[in-house]
């Protein structure tokens, strides 16, 4: 299906479905429907694919011409557990599970620019379309690596793009350096001797040191890491006791949460201190303390070359408007690290319009702005174009 030289992207055609990709949405490693829609868009247009990469991940290769460089443009795929709360034509038909970050509309804008370069030729080189299953938490890029993406598609550099609520949907921004943070998980639990509320002197209060825990926990940031280093520490789940028994001093105390920097080093030091607090604490109130520390993703860093060259396409996606060079870092998570800790790599940002009644990523009431897809085509196809330039 060609849209004509009127609409070369096919806006109208991948504007559907996306909409259509937001009303069926798929949690992580379940992208069946969503798998087989890319593979088939891609087939279609006379692009080699790869099924099966990390259970339901999708690999379209291109090769034209004679050029010795390749590339890997990665999309993500999966939705969020969380229910949509907005009304829209196109709200989702699944219960809990809906495109809440925005990936229905990362799928579409490589579809676009695959098709189309497949159709155009303008280049030459390899490009390989990554359509990364279980970006949300679930570890979809490790499972692509793990079965052996790197061996069976070995690139020079990699490429991810994210929507940005805030930035127009016709304005990028392209930094080197941090981007986002590493994204690990943390637990302790305190145990103690449970007691008679009235006679906690008979006992060892686990729910008292949990307290002190977790005040002392958020001293790690400007106290032990540099304040000049950026550092989150969160405390997001707590488990203790029974609100039917209030006279009853548990036993045992469960904390979780979340660990965020941008440099190994700190991602060290915070491991480490948590675990000293933990067991100090511990120590203090004489019960014990078992901790445990889940490195789940790596922080994004952008190589400052292959930066340089997405800069030059996304000056050329967006026109007269000027690209954002001096964006912070974001604090969330991107396994898309996962790919680019292997090779050079840069993640870029695409405006996504105002945040419509402060819905950002993550929000019941958000939604990708169909308006941004044009852009999106044009930053991928352009970086193609001059990443594997005809001699």
């Amino acid at each position: 299906m060609h849209s004509g030289d009127n609409d070369p992207f096919e806006i109208e055609m991948m504007t559907a479905l996306r909409r259509d990709l937001h009303t069926h949405p798929e949690l992580g490693f379940e992208e069946e429907r969503t798998s087989a829609i890319v593979a088939r868009l891609l087939e279609e247009a006379g692009i080699s694919v790869h099924r099966g990469l990390g259970k339901t991940g999708v690999v379209g290769t291109l090769k034209i011409g004679d050029g010795s460089r390749t590339i890997a443009l990665r999309a993500d795929m999966d939705a969020l557990a969380m229910p949509e709360l907005a009304e829209r034509p196109y709200k989702s038909e699944v219960p809990n599970v809906m495109h809440a970050c925005g990936h229905d509309g990362h799928t579409v804008m490589l579809l676009a620019a695959a098709r189309h370069l497949a159709r155009e030729k303008s280049f030459s080189g390899t490009v390989h379309f990554v359509f990364q299953p279980a970006e949300e938490g679930r570890g979809g890029a490790r499972a692509m690596i793990r079965d052996g993406f790197f061996e069976r598609f070995p690139v020079d550099a990699v490429y991810g793009l994210h929507n940005m609520p805030g930035l127009a949907t016709d304005e990028m921004a392209v930094v080197a350096g941090p981007q986002l943070a590493s994204s690990d998980s943390w637990e302790v639990t305190f145990t103690g001797v449970g007691t008679h509320g009235a006679k906690p002197h008979l006992g060892r209060d686990a729910v008292t040191a949990a307290g002190h825990f977790l005040v002392a926990v958020h001293t790690i940031a400007a106290r032990v890491v540099d304040p000049l280093q950026p550092v989150v520490i969160s405390a997001c789940a707590l488990a203790a006791g029974d609100f039917k028994a209030l006279n009853v001093i548990p036993d045992q105390v469960r904390i979780g949460g979340t660990a965020r920097a941008y440099s190994p080093q700190v991602r060290d030091q915070i491991e480490a201190e948590i675990g000293k607090i933990a067991h100090g604490v511990a120590a203090t109130f004489g019960i014990a303390a078992e901790y445990s520390f889940l490195r789940r993703i790596p922080p994004v860093v952008n190589d400052a070359d292959v930066t340089a060259r997405a800069l030059r396409a996304a000056q050329a996606a967006t026109g007269s408007r000027p690209v954002v060079t001096d964006f912070p870092p974001s604090t969330a998570g991107d396994d898309f690290a996962d790919f680019s800790a292997q090779v050079p790599g840069a993640y870029v940002w695409l405006g996504n319009g105002p945040a419509v009644d402060g819905a950002l990523h993550h929000n019941s009431r958000y939604d990708f702005n169909d308006e941004a897809i044009l852009t999106g085509a044009r930053f991928w196809t352009a970086l193609v174009e001059q990443e594997l330039a005809r001699s």
